[in-house]
């Protein structure tokens, strides 16, 4: 790579190929009071990058509750900390990798999870558990076949190798992700309360380490490649992708975390090198506790040579972190981290004034304020324009006229379809924590030596918000709150990721506003703070954009394991209640993408208030000891949630409804499925009250029989029934 002087860079405006706009390069000089050199523009083209700053989505972010009773630790550090009682906290945070993974799945999915974990652990946390959620386009597409396989090798593999359980995740796929898939890894720790960081670089003559592996020049700009939209030119752009190295990571972890438990005296702070690399992590360790920084690249541990300030800078070299260590405990921290045969050198030092300074063969290289790196990015917001598309009506009812035939069609689709064939190709046992495991609606972690579990879940409902952001964004929440709740937990945080088009868009930013409006009501009903999260923006490809996807991770606390619950019937005689109103719910569902071959329509029917009152009831018959059996209605409708919940015990059941076939399939919100022992059924129903109807019956009869209001019968066997859930996946990615 060639360094341009600073008339060259102006002149021949190498700034625009950074992301930097002519505006922005403008504002550069003003603060500087001069011409940026390589390197800076370098720095501030990768700092003001979308995917570092959030300089569109800012004031957007600021509608989300981030305080609550339970909360230690919200936004802005590593990942968030949720108190959980006895001295103890969660930690957890998503990111998303989407552009690496659509050019590079195999590492990009790979680094997702590695970066992740090292957030975690960055808080002082033990990675206990990762998390993913995955959306492609259609599973007969050769490249998505290619796609699918080599993302879920990548998270399989890295998560397998460090020892973490990957319990659970979700799998979509709809035409709008073919060329942008939709990629967000997300991570879980725990964490002893005393032993909580903070990523901050204070107190002038203190050290700066770099630890872990050494720096290359892969993932250089990788940062700027996120914050831009893909072309088919841009399909080629290897060189902005990371390369993984599960092994190196795992040693990194066990080193921080001995000197965080241990050696917490010498520590002042420590942070992830995440997306920017080594300038983010020491811009943003200096800038948060009012320090600057001088730091000297030739210390800087190199797998290449002859690398350049830029390089050094930007490169997003995997499985490394930064310490600041308090001055005369250097020696300590380098025998410390051979130990684990994990590198730590130091590169720097926290200095008095803010300046931020780097130092190539003893020449000054750059030399700016560290606050305008950090927190003057400039802040943006664009016009919104809602979408033609919300004004079209279409009054979509299935045709429904052979209820068997339909119904095995259903289980066929490929986002209903059992995802075996992905989570056994990870390892969701190790560190045998996991109480229940991927294929329930919450995946749940015992949190040893107490009486306590963790539910986790993600969820993200695409289709609804391309059709309302806003109720999606509500709908994206109370989905995952539900999960929480169907397997016995109290929701108590989330993160996120927001992955949307082109915020300059004036359709994608009404989408971007309304989504997180809908967002923060709903977190705001369900006492779930936002603690942590990403914003991904520029997923499109060729001027197409994805629909809107705002991913939420949510977390839920159980107080006694007697109350985790799955969606499992598990006794013959059992009764069986539909808890909820099922309403002509079919505009963005299974049965019109299936039926018509895309989605559309209004989506108007959602209310946060009776979804809070019905979660409230499940909870409640859970901890009464009420309820066998739950779970939460979502895609599919009722008739995919009953035949879901015999395929584990391979039980049948004998329902009848006061519904339509059609409406067998609507996919009316706030709805669950509870099973109940008959000895059981005064008490429950004096908690659910009219809430909730008695449909039917568990039988120990392999038959699956449903009778409809409109005369319509379904009996199948459950055996092949599941045959055809369990292989249709598998088939078509093969």
């Amino acid at each position: 790579m060639k360094e341009l002087s600073p008339t060259e860079i102006k002149d021949e405006k190498l700034y625009l190929d950074w992301g930097l706009s002519e505006q922005e390069y403008e504002s550069v000089q003003r603060m500087l009071g001069r011409l940026p050199n390589f390197t800076e523009t370098g720095l501030f083209a990768a700092m003001w990058s979308e995917h570092c700053s959030y300089k569109s989505s800012k004031p957007l972010l600021k509608q989300f509750p981030s305080k609550g009773k339970r909360i230690l630790q919200g936004p802005g550090e590593g990942a968030g900390i949720i108190d959980i009682g006895d001295g103890q906290a969660v930690v957890f945070k998503a990111e998303s990798h989407n552009h690496p993974t659509a050019v590079e799945p195999y590492q990009g999915a790979a680094t997702g999870v590695g970066g992740i974990v090292r957030d975690i652990f960055s808080m002082g946390a033990r990675p206990i558990a990762s998390l993913n959620s995955l959306h492609f386009g259609e599973p007969t597409d050769p490249r998505t076949k290619f796609l699918v396989d080599q993302t879920v090798a990548g998270i399989g593999d890295y998560g397998n190798c460090m020892g973490i359980p990957t319990v659970g995740g979700e799998l979509t796929f709809d035409d709008a992700f073919k060329q942008n898939p939709v990629m967000n890894a997300m991570c879980v720790g725990l964490l002893d309360v005393e032993n909580s960081q903070i990523g901050a670089a204070a107190g002038a003559g203190n050290l700066i380490y770099y630890v872990g592996a050494k720096t290359g020049r892969d993932g250089i700009q990788g940062a700027i490649f996120a914050s831009a939209e893909f072309s088919d030119e841009k399909e080629t752009q290897r060189s902005a992708v990371q390369v993984g190295d599960p092994f190196a990571e795992k040693q990194l972890m066990e080193a921080c975390l001995d000197l965080i438990q241990n050696h917490a005296d010498i520590l002042v702070g420590i942070q992830d090198m995440g997306a920017a690399g080594l300038v983010s992590s020491s811009a943003e360790m200096g800038a948060k506790a009012g320090y600057g920084m001088e730091l000297n690249l030739d210390l800087v541990p190199q797998r290449e040579a002859g690398m350049i300030p830029y390089e050094l800078m930007l490169s997003e070299s995997q499985e490394r972190m930064l310490l600041c260590v308090k001055k005369g405990y250097g020696k300590q921290v380098e025998e410390l981290f051979d130990r684990y045969e994990s590198e730590a050198v130091q590169i720097g030092v926290v200095t008095e004034d803010t300046s931020y300074k780097l130092y190539q063969h003893g020449k000054l290289v750059a030399d700016v304020p560290v606050h305008t790196l950090v927190d003057e990015a400039p802040v943006y917001t664009y016009e919104s324009k809602m979408p033609e598309r919300m004004n079209e009506v279409n009054n979509f009812v299935p045709e429904v006229t052979n209820l068997n035939e339909t119904m095995e069609a259903m289980l066929k689709q490929p986002t209903i379809a059992s995802k075996h064939e992905i989570f056994e190709r990870y390892d969701s046992m190790v560190q045998t924590n996991t109480i229940v495991a991927p294929g329930s609606d919450a995946a749940v972690i015992r949190v040893r030596g107490t009486n306590k579990a963790l539910a986790m879940t993600t969820d993200a409902n695409p289709r609804y918000l391309y059709l309302n952001p806003y109720l999606g964004g509500q709908i994206a929440v109370s989905e995952a709150a539900r999960n929480i709740v169907a397997s016995g937990g109290v929701p108590i945080g989330i993160t996120d990721c927001l992955n949307f088009g082109k915020p300059n868009d004036p359709e994608v930013y009404y989408e971007l506003s309304q989504a997180t409006k809908g967002m923060a009501e709903a977190c705001t009903i369900f006492d779930t703070p936002v603690i942590s999260g990403n914003v991904s923006l520029y997923n499109e490809s060729n001027k197409k954009a994805i629909y809107p996807t705002p991913m939420v991770g949510m977390v839920g606390l159980i107080e006694k394991q007697s109350d985790i619950t799955t969606i499992d019937f598990k006794n013959a005689d059992d009764l069986i209640y539909l808890l909820g109103t099922t309403g002509n719910d079919y505009n963005g569902s299974e049965i019109q993408k299936m039926q018509e071959g895309t989605i559309s329509g209004q989506f108007e029917n959602f209310d946060l208030a009776t979804e809070k009152a019905n979660q409230d009831l499940v909870t409640k018959a859970i901890q009464a000891g009420l309820v066998v059996s739950a779970h939460d209605l979502a895609e599919g409708g009722l008739a995919v949630g009953l035949v879901e919940s015999v395929f584990k015990h391979e039980l049948g059941f004998a329902v009848a409804v006061d519904l339509t076939a059609a409406e067998l399939f609507s996919e009316t919100q706030s709805r669950f499925i509870l099973s109940v022992k008959p000895a059981n059924k005064a008490a429950f129903e004096e908690i659910v009250k009219e809430n909730a109807q008695l449909i039917g019956q568990v039988t120990a009869e392999q038959d699956l029989k449903i009778s409809t209001k409109d005369h319509q019968e379904m009996n199948l066997n459950v055996g092949a029934t599941k045959t055809i859930w369990k292989e249709s996946l598998a088939w078509q990615l093969k």
